[in-house]
């Protein structure tokens, strides 16, 4: 596959990228336990907390933000439940599905993490920042941005076998 200059891929660039994020999964993580929670129960709190106004938070969707299967949700809720970090309530108009309350204390370990967290990016973001614009130029962000907040739809996943064969969403398609 022949690339011009202009397409060449920028492999230090995406590589820092990686590296950034890495670096602040494994604060994010060692903050959680830290906080005697599991990295994926902040994670839950957040997603929950984090739900735009026009969502529900249900263990299926708290399955789709964390990009889980959904007996997984379930699980998850069931071990928040039990630390006492939410409740679950029947949903009025569908007595099937459960909603996912913050309690007080899951309320209390979400904001103390998140305060940790954005310390912390805004010591790493600047970093984190540069490495994305030199991946990404600033104009097609912007568009970018808006299109996507626009829609309020959810992002489409990548089929199974192009994550298994490592092509992008757009490459599995053709």
């Amino acid at each position: 596959m022949k690339q011009t200059d202009s397409k060449k891929v920028d492999y230090e660039a995406l590589a820092e990228f990686r590296h950034s994020i890495r670096r602040f999964l494994t604060f994010s993580e060692q903050a959680a336990r830290t906080a005697g929670i599991e990295p994926q129960q902040h994670q839950a709190l957040l997603a929950i907390k984090g739900l735009p106004p026009n969502q529900r938070a249900t263990i299926g969707t708290l399955a789709s933000r964390l990009q889980i299967r959904h007996h997984s949700a379930v699980g998850l809720s069931d071990r928040l439940e039990a630390k006492g970090f939410i409740r679950r309530i029947r949903c009025p108009e569908d007595h099937r599905e459960m909603m996912l309350h913050l309690t007080l204390r899951g309320e209390q370990a979400l904001r103390r993490l998140s305060l940790l967290h954005r310390t912390e990016l805004r010591s790493a973001g600047p970093s984190l920042l540069r490495t994305l614009l030199a991946l990404v130029p600033q104009a097609g962000i912007a568009g970018s941005v808006r299109r996507k907040s626009a829609s309020k739809r959810p992002l489409p996943q990548a089929p199974k076998r192009a994550l298994r064969s490592g092509l992008s969403l757009s490459q599995s398609k053709r």
